[in-house]
């Protein structure tokens, strides 16, 4: 009980290069997307019968509500947890060395492959926002999620419940640089862009046909947002235009917009290449 409640600690997380997995749409993700990572299951008897996890191929200890809620990073679990192996993807894999010879996904349309899409987050510090991020970029089709050094922890428990199994989904690469990961970019011809307030609208650069071919978005810090430095490396800032009243956007928000943006024109441009 101790072992699995210690692996909320990124320390403890780094020792061992296993992470908690809680919930059961998270634990369900990562049965049918990569059930090899998967290194422990305690369940309780109700949760197991009402999530379908009696045969779960990983090896299952059912417990009571009373030991869940002492390994659980949660208030309140949901019945329940499970330990897994980090799975961590090299920036290499994501960027390949352009003197392999390879070009960014889809940047050739005869095979219908669409133009690649990744997203960039450099220094985010707030878990749900990471998180949030990484579900989006899934859903929007992306094709991988870059973590600089300075950003948070996507094994954190807070991170990790945020994907809701999106984790499974989309390759994440972490412990590089900002520098390194937009260079990596530019030589495989993605036009990198960054999310700032600083920007030009983001339906004048969808306009310009700037969103049409593979492309890396940056995202900063929540507070802060991205340094001069930062916006130095990038081909073009843009800003997600605010129409009402708030006075501001959430992070996590804002990234949806900016990933779901690229799909869309992606999509426009790869259906009018095929035509």
């Amino acid at each position: 009980m101790k072992a699995v409640a210690a692996l909320a600690k990124k320390d403890v997380r780094a020792d061992t290069g296993l992470f908690l997995l809680e919930g059961p749409q998270a634990v369900r993700e990562a049965i049918e997307y990569r059930p090899e990572l998967l290194r422990e299951l305690y369940v309780t008897p109700t949760a197991a019968a009402r999530y379908g996890l009696d045969d779960a191929p990983v090896d299952t200890w059912f417990v009571t509500e009373q030991v869940l809620d002492t390994m659980a990073d949660t208030v309140t679990p949901q019945g329940v947890v499970a330990v897994c192996q980090q799975f961590p993807t090299s920036v290499r894999e994501v960027f390949p060395d352009a003197g392999d010879g390879l070009e960014a996904r889809g940047a050739s349309t005869a095979d219908g492959a669409l133009p690649g899409l990744v997203a960039i987050l450099e220094q985010v510090r707030d878990p749900g926002n990471a998180g949030t991020i990484i579900r989006a970029a899934d859903a929007a089709g992306a094709d991988a999620v870059v973590l600089t050094g300075r950003s948070v922890d996507p094994y954190n428990p807070k991170v990790v419940r945020s994907t809701t199994g999106s984790l499974f989904h989309v390759p994440v690469s972490v412990g590089v640089t900002l520098a390194d990961t937009v260079a990596r970019a530019k030589a495989l011809g993605y036009t990198v862009l960054a999310a700032d307030v600083s920007g030009d609208d983001l339906p004048d650069v969808r306009a310009d046909g700037m969103l049409d071919g593979p492309t890396a978005w940056m995202f900063g810090n929540e507070a802060r947002g991205l340094t001069t430095e930062d916006l130095e490396l990038v081909d073009r800032a843009v800003k997600v235009p605010i129409y009402g009243r708030a006075e501001s956007m959430n992070l996590a928000t804002a990234a949806s917009v900016c990933l779901y943006e690229s799909a869309f024109a992606q999509r426009v441009a790869s259906s009018s290449t095929a035509r």
